[in-house]
C-alpha cells in the first residue's frame, strides 16, 4: 500500500467491478488529466463557480478509487472555493497536481 492509495480499497474495487476496472482506472486517469489544467485555467480567470465544481467532482472520483490524499486536497480546494477566497488556492492546485502524479505511478500497478 502506498500513502497516495489505499490499496485495499483498489482490490476490492477491483474484485466487484471485474472487467470494467481497468476501463474505471483509465477513465480516472484522463479525467484527472483534463480537469487539473482546467483548474489552473479557471483559477487563472477567477471562475470560482467552475472552480469549485471541478473540484468537488475530482474529491468524489478520488475518494471511490482511494486516492484519499488527493481527495482530501480536492476538497480543501472545493471548500476554498464555496467561500469565494483563493488565497493559496494556486499552491493547492499546485498541490494537486503533484498528488495526481503520485497517484497516476500508484495506478499502474492495477493496470
Amino acid at each position: 500500500m502506498t500513502q497516495s492509495i489505499d490499496s485495499d480499497n483498489l482490490e476490492m474495487l477491483k474484485e466487484v467491478m471485474e472487467d470494467e476496472f481497468g476501463l474505471l482506472l483509465q477513465t480516472y486517469i484522463e479525467d484527472c488529466q483534463s480537469r487539473i489544467p482546467q483548474m489552473k485555467e479557471q483559477l487563472a480567470g477567477t471562475k470560482v463557480d467552475e472552480l469549485r465544481r471541478n473540484a468537488h467532482s475530482l474529491k468524489g472520483s478520488s475518494s471511490n478509487i482511494g486516492a484519499i490524499p488527493l481527495s482530501d486536497l480536492a476538497r480543501q480546494l472545493e471548500d476554498m472555493a464555496a467561500a469565494g477566497g483563493l488565497e493559496g488556492a494556486s499552491e493547492l492546485v499546485d498541490q494537486i497536481s503533484i498528488e495526481f502524479e503520485t497517484v497516476h505511478e500508484a495506478l499502474k500497478a492495477f493496470l
